[in-house]
């Protein structure tokens, strides 16, 4: 063992016993003290799986699901506590510890879009980490150890992207043009040998032709299959058919289950590839599924269509766990699983199942009035805009167009408030007056950061949702679209079901705690100290 080698041994180890001295409540039992941290940390987000779905299907459960439900410390009342349930902002949260309100993504559209980073192999996308404020869990390890290293992949660019924050570490998404698995200049200027090496393998190229058909026989599926509000009224019956063309199959490959499966198949080649999670430090293993997110868009939450595919991950992770514990020991490797959102039920199927009202909402028409007038003034479209539910309003080129922008937002407010399907308004500083007994305006409050010129935001109706680009949509604050999975596995966790109220953002101190790690930044979260032994 060199010097230097044996001084980070000895910068990791004072880490670890600062660590465990800042981060312990005063009344913490010593034998919560991690006794050694995991060599691997596997962060594994299933993109838009509601809880329910684990209490539902959990019967037919035979593979890492069922590993995980039975064997981990299951949070079954655990929710994101934030407004814009969408993928970007989900992604930024589990792994920060910290609300959209302080990591500044907010949304999709503000997501990772940079057009100073273009995505290898396709001159039309931009990708990078650019909004993205303060650090993650993959900082503060390395923080501790500079040997720390993580991977992260999904099929979305920001959801292979957000986990690690700014960090640079190996991110690769899928690229559906090409069929390649790829990353963005902010990265690096080229794929390492072994992603080159598995990409030539044209996995995907494979699926042309083949179909997906239900994994088990029909008598297990109470859900009807000839829902006409499925899918737009197209291919909502099984079997679904990809395209026979190979260049129309790689493109489709992410509406179908197969996609989850290459995801995992990428992310245990880097990981054995890389040699993550064999040294005596951490190393972080994160991995987005986001096969869920594309079923559930078209189906709906009730479908046989996600029926299926929830059993689909459930075989993929057993055999994804199956392959990781034969190359790492398990003692050394703890799990998280979460979702970044859920979903509401298809406005329609909803309507005619529960005899409920529920519609689709669109403020289009106000927004269409304003800025045509605002358009005969010259206004720049930026400086008044309406989008994710909120109102951004830059009053500086309002007031360079001599427009009062006070009389713009009262005339817009009271617009939209007398919309159909709307079922408030909030002004920006009505957020902070009761965010105890107004999960809604809390949920917002924990959304927006203070320097987003934001005025007021829109809330929908119970079981309304925005827009018509999808038969089944997230994004609202109520709990079909907040309530999520948090399953803690391994070692240092007390397997059980625990009914105690959980947040997505309590995911980066609990594992912080375990890898005994001092978080860099001020979090949202807290440690869930009754998961642990």
């Amino acid at each position: 063992m060199t010097a230097s080698t044996r001084l980070i041994a000895l910068l990791a180890a004072l880490g670890a016993a600062v660590t465990a001295a800042a981060q312990a409540p005063a009344d913490a039992p010593a034998r919560l003290l991690p006794a050694q941290p995991p060599a691997l940390v596997v962060f594994i987000t299933v993109d838009q799986m509601r809880e329910d779905y684990l209490e539902k299907y959990a019967p037919q459960f035979t593979g890492g699901l069922a590993r995980l439900v039975r064997g981990g410390a299951f949070f079954t009342n655990a929710m994101l506590d934030y407004a814009t349930t969408e993928t970007a902002p989900g992604h930024s949260t589990g792994m920060s510890g910290r609300f959209p309100e302080h990591t500044g993504i907010v949304s999709n559209s503000l997501g990772v879009y940079d057009m100073q980073s273009p995505v290898l192999g396709d001159a039309r996308a931009f990708a990078s980490p650019f909004r993205f404020r303060g650090g993650t869990l993959m900082d503060w390890l390395r923080m501790k150890d500079p040997r720390s290293r993580a991977i992260s992949v999904s099929r979305k660019d920001r959801a292979a992207i957000l986990p690690l924050g700014r960090s640079h570490e190996e991110v690769y998404w899928y690229d559906a043009p090409t069929g390649n698995f790829t990353t963005s200049t902010w990265y690096s200027d080229t794929l390492p040998p072994w992603l080159r090496a598995f990409n030539a393998r044209r996995l995907p190229a494979m699926q042309a032709g083949k179909s997906w058909t239900p994994l088990l026989p029909d008598s297990a599926y109470k859900e009807p299959d000839s829902v006409v509000f499925e899918n737009f009224g197209t291919d909502f019956m099984f079997p679904h058919p990809m395209p026979v063309d190979t260049a129309a199959a790689i493109r489709s490959l992410p509406d179908f289950p197969y996609m989850d499966a290459l995801t995992l198949q990428v992310a245990l080649t880097g990981m054995k590839q890389t040699n993550l999670g064999v040294g005596p430090w951490t190393d972080v293993l994160a991995i987005s599924l986001s096969t869920t997110d594309a079923i559930g868009h078209r189906y709906g939450p009730d479908s046989k269509e996600i029926h299926d595919q929830i059993l689909r991950v459930d075989r993929e992770l057993g055999e994804f766990f199956d392959s990781l514990f034969a190359v790492r020991d398990p003692a050394h490797v703890v799990i998280a699983l979460t979702a970044d959102h859920g979903v509401a039920p298809v406005p329609e199927w909803y309507v005619s199942m529960d005899h409920k009202p529920a519609q689709r909402v669109s403020l289009d028409a106000i927004a269409a009035r304003i800025d045509s007038g605002l358009a005969r003034r010259g206004v720049d479209p930026a400086d008044f805009r309406f989008e994710d539910e909120m109102l951004f309003v830059n009053r500086d080129g309002l007031a360079r167009a001599k427009v009062n922008a006070d009389s713009l937002v009262r005339d817009f407010a009271a617009t939209a408030s007398a919309m159909p399907g709307v079922q408030r308004v909030y002004r920006r500083a009505e957020l902070a007056k009761d965010t105890l007994s107004d999960p809604a305006a809390r949920r917002w409050y924990h959304s927006l950061p203070p320097d987003f010129p934001v005025e007021l935001v829109v809330v929908q109706k119970e079981y309304s949702v925005w827009g018509s680009y999808a038969p089944a949509i997230h994004g609202s604050v109520y709990d079909y679209d907040n309530h999520v999975p948090v399953i803690l596995y391994g070692a240092p966790f007390k397997p059980g079901r625990y009914a105690a109220a959980a947040r997505l953002v309590d995911l980066a101190p609990t594992l912080a705690w375990v890898t005994a790690t001092v978080p860099a930044d001020l979090v949202d979260g807290s440690v869930l100290w009754s998961a642990l032994k």
